[in-house]
């Protein structure tokens, strides 16, 4: 009976916490430490955009991240001046611990000075890269 009772708590736990992070993956947020970072041609490869840049943080196989690629080649396309920088993870180990990049893909937002504006870890959504967007220019 008791491991009946350990099954049914675990499985509970799992479930509350696999809603959680579905509900939060790919939400875009601001963290304070984030607010004084800049980044510039020289840490992206390219230059930045004109009016905001996307940089997407992605791995080889992830699958997220292609569905994420095309997201934000659409918003890229969509918005004069926004440009779309995807970067992988494993070839820039050092700017991804520097950045705090936890999983992939993660987008950074940044304005056309290179300030971090927001970031989201999972999959975004259209409208909350439009959304960003707005705060970066």
């Amino acid at each position: 009976m008791t491991g009946l009772v350990v099954c049914a708590v675990v499985l509970a736990a799992a479930s509350v916490f696999g809603l959680w992070q579905r509900r939060s993956g790919g939400r875009m947020k601001v963290r304070g430490r984030d607010a004084e970072r800049r980044l510039g041609a020289a840490e992206l490869g390219v230059e930045l955009g004109r009016r905001a840049t996307l940089v997407q943080f992605s791995s080889a196989f992830c699958q997220p991240c292609r569905a994420t690629r095309r997201t934000l080649a659409e918003v890229s396309d969509m918005i004069d001046g926004v440009s779309h920088v995807e970067i992988d993870a494993e070839e820039r180990l050092a700017l991804v611990r520097d950045l705090n990049i936890l999983k992939t893909p993660t987008v950074l937002v940044l304005d056309a000075s290179g300030r971090i504006v927001t970031r989201a870890s999972g999959q975004p959504r259209k409208a909350d890269v439009i959304a960003a967007l707005g705060q970066a220019v």
